[in-house]
């Protein structure tokens, strides 16, 4: 993933202000980020941006995703329905580090109305500077591709 340094981001209409918070944030940290919108407030799907987000993470075009709702588990749902994708949603930096240390998530989802803006960003922190431990966990995380296969 080192070679990487693309994130996907997207959400639906309730967290784009959110969202390009994020944007901004990791940006200044060196991502390159691949902000697939939406960029106006009108009422959208959250499952169509979920799944557009996961397959940029699934084919390899971007090594990590961020995506937001308003609660953050709908596009969650939808994005881990796409193979090889590994998405939590956090409301907390200690479950963000632990999706990626444990879990080898590759994507995150926040819930923008559940959570505050300086809070995201550090769960995004987190979540960003986490790698996965491998050893029980990679056990672990090999049962739940099994499960896709």
């Amino acid at each position: 993933m080192a070679d990487n340094k693309r994130i996907v981001l997207s959400s639906d209409h309730a967290a784009i202000d959110m969202r390009q918070a994020i944007a901004k944030h990791i940006a200044d940290k060196g991502w390159e980020v691949v902000d697939i919108g939406p960029t106006t407030p009108e009422s959208t799907h959250y499952p169509k941006h979920g799944e557009a987000a996961a397959r940029k993470v699934a084919s390899g075009d971007c090594a990590l995703g961020i995506i937001l709702c308003g609660t953050g588990q709908g596009i969650m749902m939808a994005a881990n329905k796409v193979k090889g994708i590994r998405c939590g949603v956090c409301a907390d930096p200690f479950s963000a580090r632990m999706i990626r240390e444990h879990n080898d998530a590759n994507m995150l989802s926040i819930g923008a109305r559940v959570i505050g803006e300086s809070l995201a960003l550090e769960i995004v922190d987190a979540f960003l500077g986490a790698e996965f431990e491998g050893g029980r966990h990679g056990t672990r995380v090999d049962m739940i591709k099994a499960i896709e296969a």
